[in-house]
């Protein structure tokens, strides 16, 4: 099994190919503590009933849709758990998660059923730059930030991004030309560094040959209402 889950952000500007078996590049990650994954995919909207057809995501380009749904505006997902963490991987424009959270104008999360829960997702936000990491505590923050920087919390993830070499300077506290010259050097760094942190924290521990395989389940995420 492949350690962690930097591998994701060391492949995160690769783009996805339809036509692979599975993942590689561009993906998205949404991991949730303390609750089943196929929980985790309901309040994301997938149909029950898709989940109990046990199809690996490998097979996604065969799974009959509903008349009513238009093939090119499904997303296609692939997920499982590790130790006390849900996981969604997902190849689209950004996170399930973080659209319905973090797009909408909207002062309180959306996702009633997941209040409590604590959730930590990596967006990559393809169409909507730049990438960024959001984070739901179980004592009800909700925050995200750019890569590059943490949350504000103090929290032990905050300290895991450090520790990684997640963080970097910022205008806030360096000047301009310093922090343009570290981005330069280093950017390349940065999303392997945010995966690597969010890995440490959550304990996860992801295989790249079966994700780039497609041999988990798939869920298929319809359009939001």
């Amino acid at each position: 099994m492949s350690e962690g889950i930097r591998w994701i952000g060391e492949h995160g500007d690769r783009s996805p190919k339809a036509a692979a078996p599975g993942m590689l590049g561009g993906i998205s990650l949404t991991a949730a503590r303390g609750i089943d994954a196929e929980e985790l995919l309901l309040c994301l909207g997938v149909d029950p009933f898709q989940l109990d057809e046990g199809h690996l995501y490998r097979e996604r380009a065969s799974v009959p849709l509903p008349e009513s749904v238009n093939p090119h505006r499904v997303g296609h997902a692939m997920y499982g758990t590790c130790g006390d963490w849900a996981y969604v991987l997902e190849d689209g424009a950004m996170a399930s998660w973080y659209s319905v959270c973090f797009m909408r104008f909207s002062p309180a999360p959306p996702m009633p059923e997941l209040a409590g829960v604590e959730t930590v997702c990596t967006t990559l936000n393809r169409y909507d730059r730049p990438s960024r990491l959001a984070h739901a505590t179980p004592e009800g923050d909700f925050v995200a930030t750019e890569y590059g920087g943490d949350t504000g919390l103090g929290s032990e993830l905050d300290a895991a991004l450090r520790a990684a070499g997640a963080v970097f300077p910022s205008m806030a506290d360096t000047p301009e030309a310093e922090v343009e010259t570290y981005w330069a050097e280093h950017g390349e760094e940065l999303p392997p560094a945010v995966l690597s942190a969010v890995g440490e924290y959550c304990g996860l521990r992801i295989d790249r040959v079966e994700v780039e395989a497609g041999d988990l389940p798939l869920a298929l995420l319809f359009p939001w209402s």
